[in-house]
């Protein structure tokens, strides 16, 4: 039996930070805006009228408002970003039988099989359609039988387009484009490659592999499978069920708040640090308690995305004080993290938290040269007897 052809779409939210400042403040429409901390901080996202003065993101913001005097910094609308992109996923869920989130802002969705009741092309514009309706937000998309090819479609649909690379014809759309265009190629094996006179995505494909595996390493063979259109079309669709957790059980019952809560401290720094070493972002938070009498009780809440620890220490101890039962011995406690997404540098530079982020990093650092014994905060340390 033959398989069927794959249909991969691609989901793009465009300049989402912006976007969604500008939906709070429709003023901004039009104008250079800037999305980040301010003389001292660095760009989290900028505008398309901001790009034109050659403005980028992690760009220091001093830099970027010597290029554009005028344009505008904002972040008011920080809490709304978890917001509209659980909208965006809601919807997404609803409408498609497999979806992975590959980040706060982007989407893969395997459309495969829906020829069979809708124009697949059809169904994937109406659905960006409908995503725009709804939520007001501008988003790209691509739709191809393989999952990079339909991100670089995305951008080059960009911005808030649709351009579809039917099947049979991925290297039709391929090969003009420049060999930067490919996901992950960066400036350095840009010019590394353009010193061997591969400009193109066409010139990679019609280099032999082997050269290609001597001008480029282990990676040469996948530039060259994709210059040839060949890639992966595989969901992950279980992103939403990973999750990362620590828990444990007490030589002795306690009932001591103070206690409770420095080990519920230590709990989140460790998962924490679990958390930023997969440079992942937690959107849940569980808090679990067992009594001396083994009676097992766990109360979980969404969060904007984050990987602090001082965010989500306090959404963890806000969690254990709506559901501890005052003065009943506790034996054991569990902090867990769910809906986890990639990291994006938008997150991690956004709402000035640049330095806090950096400071956490040191302190990881410094576990894993010395031990994570090393340091915790004081709140976290047991009394000694």
């Amino acid at each position: 039996m033959q398989e069927p052809k794959r249909y991969i779409a691609h989901f793009d939210l465009d300049s989402f930070f912006v976007s969604v400042e500008i939906l709070n403040n429709p003023s901004l429409k039009g104008k250079p805006v800037l999305v980040g901390g301010y003389e001292r901080g660095v760009v989290a996202a900028c505008s398309y009228e901001a790009r034109k003065y050659g403005i980028q993101s992690a760009m220091p913001m001093k830099k970027a408002l010597q290029l554009c005097p005028h344009a505008v910094v904002t972040g008011s609308s920080r809490g709304e970003y978890s917001k509209y992109s659980r909208w965006v996923t809601e919807i997404i869920q609803s409408k498609v039988p497999l979806f992975e989130k590959a980040s706060i802002d982007e989407f893969y969705c395997d459309m495969t099989g829906m020829d069979k009741f809708f124009g697949v092309s059809q169904y994937t514009r109406e659905l960006r359609e409908f995503i725009i309706k709804e939520t007001g937000l501008p988003i790209s998309c691509g739709l191809s039988s393989a999952k990079f090819i339909s991100k670089m479609a995305t951008n080059e649909a960009k911005p808030n387009g649709f351009l579809e690379v039917p099947h049979g014809r991925e290297t039709d759309f391929l090969w003009p484009l420049g060999i930067e265009k490919i996901n992950g190629v960066g400036k350095q094996t840009e010019q590394q490659l353009k010193t061997f006179g591969i400009y193109t995505i066409e010139d990679i494909a019609r280099t032999p592999k082997e050269i290609m595996e001597r001008y480029a390493g282990k990676w040469g063979e996948s530039l060259w499978n994709k210059a040839h259109g060949r890639g992966t079309a595989d969901i992950e669709t279980g992103w939403e069920q990973k999750s990362m957790s620590h828990e444990n059980t007490f030589n002795s019952d306690y009932a001591d708040i103070s206690f409770l809560h420095g080990e519920l401290v230590r709990l989140t720094e460790k998962t924490a640090y679990d958390l930023r070493e997969d440079e992942k972002l937690t959107g849940c938070v569980t808090v679990k308690i067992r009594y001396s009498d083994f009676e097992t009780t766990s109360r979980q809440e969404t969060i904007d995305y984050t990987a602090l620890d001082d965010q989500l220490i306090a959404k963890v101890k806000d969690l254990f004080n709506k559901s501890y039962q005052k003065n009943r011995p506790v034996r054991l406690l569990g902090v867990r993290f769910s809906q986890l997404i990639p990291f994006t540098m938008q997150m991690s530079l956004f709402d000035n938290n640049t330095g806090k982020l950096n400071l956490y990093k040191a302190v990881d650092n410094i576990k894993n040269q010395f031990g994570s014994s090393l340091v915790s905060k004081a709140s976290s340390l047991r009394k000694k007897s």
